[in-house]
């Protein structure tokens, strides 16, 4: 898998998610076989760019390249010089929003509602490419809803644009994330253009992967909410698709090690307070189907401090060990 002049070690992505794909999530799906992972998006209005909230997301410090910046907005000149700012912060690719669905983002035309205005995506998209000079790509769904499904006009607007990789989710604006994804528009638009296309939604086993590789004959895969608290996952489709067989789940105590890592990451990234709140969604994740799992849960979102975190997590784990499982 190749995006512009950079070899990804394998076609498997970690799908931008705000709030969710820092610099610790990213750094530690990376480590466990995600072969890109992209970051939140950073809006492209320039008064909030030194935010704390935007500075954490633009943070890649220490990470492998290539680094993908998500970039969101509606308005090509703003989006051009928000992708020339990311470039020299280090971006070594940006990437435009055009996939996500959440409210606040699309009542300000931005996101997916783009979709709507097939004439403004290609003006933002020549702008952006024509701004910076590393690769460009961009995250889409199949359509506004699903009576403007538009994804394969979209797609060669993108192409047309210069747009050097494509990621679709295979649901439209209108569907959120809401019954199941479908994989036909995705096939069809990769059938249609030539550059490379990265199948999204619902990919949550290796089987899957294959199952949507096979029938869509997408160059490359995102993974987004099948990798919260489970960050194996890439290790476990990569080895699936390479070898047709399973890799067995993660031991108790690697689970315990991974996590509380993990959690050490948060604390250093975003400090005491904001770290340990970040870190109950984490925790909520990775203890989900888990033993006694639920008062786990409960209890730890009454701490306040990082080593209570930590503690209650060495001991719930030790307790699960001892009992030799880890399924509820």
């Amino acid at each position: 898998m190749k995006i512009g002049p950079y070899t990804l070690p394998n076609n498997l992505f970690l799908a931008p998610m705000a709030g969710v794909t820092d610099r610790p999530f990213r750094q530690l799906c990376r480590r466990l076989g995600a072969g890109m992972a992209v970051s939140e998006m950073i809006t492209a209005n320039k008064s909030l760019w030194a935010s704390k909230k935007s500075l954490l997301r633009a943070n890649h410090d220490g990470e492998p390249e290539p680094r993908s910046v998500q970039i969101a907005g509606a308005d090509p000149k703003m989006m051009a010089e928000a992708a020339q700012h990311n470039v020299d912060q280090g971006a070594h690719i940006i990437d435009i929003n055009m996939g996500c669905p959440a409210k606040k983002v699309c009542n300000v035309m931005a996101g997916s509602a783009l979709l709507q205005n097939e004439k403004l995506v290609g003006e933002i998209l020549e702008s952006v490419v024509n701004a910076v000079d590393v690769p460009v790509t961009l995250k889409i769904r199949t359509g506004w809803d699903l009576e403007n499904r538009n994804g394969i006009i979209i797609a060669r607007i993108a192409e047309q644009s210069g747009i050097q990789a494509l990621a679709v989710h295979g649901r439209t604006r209108a569907c959120a994330y809401k019954g199941e994804a479908e994989y036909n528009t995705i096939a069809d638009i990769k059938s249609t253009i030539n550059i490379p296309v990265i199948a999204n939604g619902d990919i949550s086993s290796p089987e899957k992967a294959k199952q949507v590789l096979d029938y869509t004959q997408a160059d490359a895969l995102m993974i987004g909410r099948a990798a919260q608290g489970n960050p194996w996952i890439f290790k476990q489709i990569n080895h699936y698709l390479i070898h047709g067989e399973h890799l067995p789940a993660p031991a108790v105590t690697e689970v315990k090690q991974t996590l509380i890592e993990h959690l050490y990451t948060l604390y250093d990234f975003y400090g005491d307070y904001t770290g340990v709140r970040m870190a109950r969604k984490h925790i909520a994740w990775y203890s989900k189907g888990l033993r006694d799992g639920n008062p786990f849960r409960q209890q730890m979102n009454t701490l306040e401090h990082p080593q209570q975190q930590i503690d209650f997590t060495e001991q719930f784990f030790e307790k699960l060990e001892q009992q030799g499982t880890i399924a509820a």
